[in-house]
């Protein structure tokens, strides 16, 4: 174990959490177990199973997968280097592009979004335990019925599901990053066990008959079927997206860069398309074993009726689930709310303003139907990928990857993040442009061809106007 020091800056901008980190232990395998976790969920299920079914060739969904996730890979090497090496997380690395005081801007974004994410995810898990309860005691079938017992479009057996998710992944976030790590440890590989064992028992139920035939066709035309796979790699990148822009916050841990690249490489390319194909295997044989095409693990392994892969199942389904929320959303969104006020708002207490958020949010509207999955990863996405190229833009680009790790944390005006007041009006004016430009595809019906490239969009608009403003500033002040 290799350890680090850290000075601990001091000023109304730092706190013990979002201070440097003093000691380093993360290897490699504990980033391939976090992208385990951040991967194996039922969102992550969900999503894949609905690009199967959109009706698009096999093969053309699989390249569409695999482009993304080598992006995908590319992106948070790219995005662990500034945190890394300055052992900061995103709220505090994002000064060096918005200003001291700007960033909380950028930060409020990533946070309302994990806040988001973190119900979506605390909901699907949830789902889970309500299908297990009512297998078990179909007697409080009318206490699963919204229309009999239910508030804000929540039945009364979900909300009690709900609740007790998210007081579980609240008792583990409180421990702090310590039992998080190990909490993920487990967590993200347990679901491999899990789906091997669902496919031996479905492939023994039809006899070791399958096949990709079972899937929706579309009769898609070659462009079509081009397009139809370049949007697959955009939603999952857009999928990605908060996961992406919340690495820093994990690399920081890092015992090297050579560590978080080894890691993410068994844990993105290798691990993802590994957890593909055995996504698209059970989905095809739910059609010949159960009777129809599932793409909801938790419907599959309540459907299968069997005792044990029904209690096993659904105990690592949520425990996958809930690795994947605490480490892609609470520890992200509370780092972002400390951010707002560090000297009277603690990483804990930011982990609660984030918790009681995902409640008010209910998630359960926004992630309901597979149209409805599409739209929310468009909508996300396009606030969540400006601020990843700018993010990037301007470290590589305009600091030159030169980093100020005092200026980081000081309000003096002659430092180097002070800008204007403590806010880069530029970063702020390219966000604003290109998030502009990402409603305008997502709403408007001329435009609609490009939805489902929202984050594409967003993410190269983003840079190239961070870029250029910074450019003309620069210009400006040297006359050239």
């Amino acid at each position: 174990m290799t350890q680090r020091e850290a000075v601990f800056p001091s000023g109304p901008l730092s706190n013990v959490d979002l201070a440097p980190v003093r000691t380093r232990h993360w290897a490699w395998r504990d980033y391939l177990f976090l992208w385990m976790s951040n991967v194996h969920s039922v969102a992550g299920y969900l999503t894949l199973g609905s690009f199967f079914t959109m009706g698009l060739p096999v093969g053309a969904v699989l390249a569409g997968l695999v482009l993304a996730i080598l992006l995908v890979h590319l992106l948070c090497n790219l995005v662990a280097v500034p945190s890394q090496k300055a052992g900061v997380p995103f709220p505090v690395m994002i000064r060096a592009a918005f200003g001291v005081y700007g960033a909380i801007i950028p930060a409020l974004v990533r946070g309302v979004i994990a806040v988001g994410w973190y119900g979506i995810q605390t909901w699907l898990a949830s789902n889970a335990i309500v299908l297990f309860i009512l297998h078990f005691f179909p007697d409080v079938l009318s206490y699963a019925d919204l229309h009999r017992h239910g508030a804000l479009g929540l039945s009364m057996l979900g909300w009690g599901a709900f609740l007790f998710v998210w007081l579980l992944q609240l008792a583990v976030f409180w421990r702090g990053m310590e039992a998080i790590r190990h909490f993920i440890d487990w967590a993200g590989p347990a679901i491999y066990g899990v789906i091997l064992l669902l496919d031996a028992a479905l492939l023994f139920k039809t006899h070791g008959a399958w096949h990709f035939s079972v899937l929706p066709h579309g009769g898609f035309s070659m462009p079509a079927t081009l397009w139809g796979g370049l949007g697959v790699a955009s939603l999952t990148l857009a999928y990605f997206s908060a996961i992406i822009l919340n690495f820093g916050d994990f690399a920081r841990y890092g015992v090297s860069m050579g560590d978080v690249r080894r890691g993410n490489f068994w844990g993105l390319p290798v691990n993802f398309m590994a957890f593909v194909l055995l996504v698209l295997t059970t989905i095809v044989l739910t059609q010949p074993a159960l009777g129809r095409l599932i793409i909801d693990p938790a419907e599959t392994i309540i459907l299968f009726d069997n005792q044990t892969i029904l209690l096993v199942g659904t105990l690592t389904l949520v425990a996958a689930t809930i690795g994947i929320n605490i480490s892609a959303n609470f520890v992200s969104a509370a780092f972002d709310f400390s951010n707002i006020a560090p000297a009277a708002i603690s990483w804990r207490q930011g982990g609660v303003i984030a918790s009681i958020g995902a409640i008010l949010l209910t998630p359960w509207n926004l992630y309901a139907h597979p149209e409805l999955i599409h739209l929310t990863l468009d909508i996300l996405g396009l606030f969540i990928a400006p601020v990843t190229s700018i993010l990037l833009v301007d470290y590589y680009l305009v600091q030159r990857e030169s980093l100020d790790i005092d200026a980081l944390y000081s309000i003096e005006p002659n430092a180097a993040y002070w800008y204007r007041k403590g806010v880069n009006p530029r970063a702020l004016a390219a966000l604003g442009l290109s998030v502009i430009l990402g409603l305008l595809v997502v709403f408007l019906p001329a435009l609609a061809l490009l939805q489902n490239f929202s984050w594409v969009i967003g993410f190269i608009t983003g840079g190239l106007f961070h870029a250029a403003l910074s450019r003309f500033s620069l210009a400006a002040k040297t006359g050239v």
